[in-house]
């Protein structure tokens, strides 16, 4: 097996046994999970390669990009400031916002950016990566679009535009940046190897994400009538380039972002830009759910509300059933990481994080290694391994 650093508590041996298999499989490349029980870390492993470009190791505190992970810090931002009165999550964006209400979008309220209500996953004119960096143009332009449905009667992944929506809100309300803000308002307090907006001090502790070339004949390769039909619904709307999914995921931004790159690490990017530790990444949801050295970010009341199930059915983008609470992803049943109670966000490629508070645990994994158009059961492996501890 490949060699794995970091440690485990008491009775937790299994999920190293189950890392280090992960590795020595050839499917992962770098990567790193931890998890905490009623607030304590009772998993923080990591091992492989962080730039196979240079065989840089991975190192205890290697940094990694976490993709969509990242909304679920981006809505406790936003969370926060309404638990401490500073924003009503059912008042009108425009009342913080007075831009956003061109095109009809007047009565949108802040909840309905944050469970994917508000019809704004695309622009009608792509905006380019500089444009997206500069943050500015991109709030502009959401400002001034019309929605692609009427809000609140539909919901849609805001894959990208979710993290300028709310992060626009979390600026006009507290004066500060959405970067800034988690800085010192969560990170700081908590002690956090987390950022939306990286240091370039930190750029050198940054895994590099390695994502296999596209493969432009993957989808004729498909037999559709093998599918059920959901997953053949996403698949015709990826094979079309003027469907709504793919005008909202892939050309939005043209030409399209590369988080591997320095500035795309610096700019505020709240929808898909989080870089992180595994062991931050679990603390912090540790954090959301309880106590962590005498720091909790939301009360128990906060928690129970942002993870009550607000939409659920077919997305409109993703064109599979999903289930949404307030800012936080909420698992299907037949999701591997499924509790009734657990509430989270994974990330292109397969990171994770998430918390169950019936359970106590929090969970994060974090790697290098996109998996496309194949299995991926290397987080769910590593999690089966935890919960054989904690149900025990």
């Amino acid at each position: 097996m490949s060699e794995v650093s970091g440690d485990t508590a008491q009775g937790y041996e299994g999920v190293r046994e189950a890392f280090a298999a992960n590795l020595a499989s050839g499917q992962e490349i770098g990567a790193a999970v931890s998890a905490y029980v009623n607030g304590r870390r009772v998993v923080d492993l990591w091992g492989g390669i962080a730039d196979p470009a240079v065989g840089r190791p991975w190192e205890r505190d290697t940094l990694q990009v976490v993709y969509s992970t990242t909304k679920a810090v981006t809505a406790t931002c936003a969370l926060l400031l309404a638990q401490r009165g500073e924003l009503d999550l059912d008042a009108p964006v425009a009342d913080y916002w007075p831009e956003f209400a061109a095109a009809g979008k007047d009565r949108i309220p802040v909840r309905w950016l944050l469970t994917h209500q508000a019809g704004l996953p695309t622009l009608d004119q792509p905006i380019s990566r500089a444009a997206a960096i500069a943050w500015y143009p991109m709030v502009e332009a959401l400002a001034a679009q019309r929605p692609s449905w009427e809000p609140g009667t539909a919901h849609g992944y805001h894959g990208l535009t979710y993290g300028w929506l709310v992060g626009e809100v979390v600026r006009r309300v507290s004066g500060r940046t959405i970067g800034t803000y988690l800085a010192e308002e969560i990170a700081a307090p908590l002690g956090l190897d987390l950022w939306i907006g990286l240091p370039k001090t930190e750029h050198h502790h940054v895994s590099r994400v390695v994502i296999p070339p596209p493969d432009p004949d993957a989808l004729s390769r498909i037999d559709m009538d093998a599918l059920p039909e959901p997953a053949r619904d996403m698949m015709a709307a990826f094979a079309d380039p003027t469907s709504l999914t793919v005008r909202s995921l892939l050309t939005l931004v043209t030409p399209r972002l590369d988080h591997n790159d320095p500035e795309e690490q610096s700019a505020e990017m709240p929808s898909t830009g989080g870089i992180c530790t595994a062991r931050a990444l679990a603390r912090f949801y540790a954090a959301l759910i309880g106590e962590v050295d005498g720091h909790r970010i939301l009360t128990a009341d906060t928690v129970a509300a942002a993870a009550a199930e607000r939409v659920s059915g077919v997305d409109r983008v993703l064109r599979v059933p999903v289930r949404i609470g307030t800012g936080f992803g909420l698992p299907t049943p037949d999701a591997f990481w499924y509790s009734p109670t657990a509430f989270g966000f994974g990330g292109f490629g397969g990171s994770l994080g998430f918390a169950d508070p019936a359970t106590g645990l929090a969970f994060a994994y974090v790697m290098n290694h996109v998996q496309e158009g194949v299995p991926d059961r290397r987080a769910a492996t590593l999690l089966d391994a935890v919960r054989r501890v904690t149900a025990a």
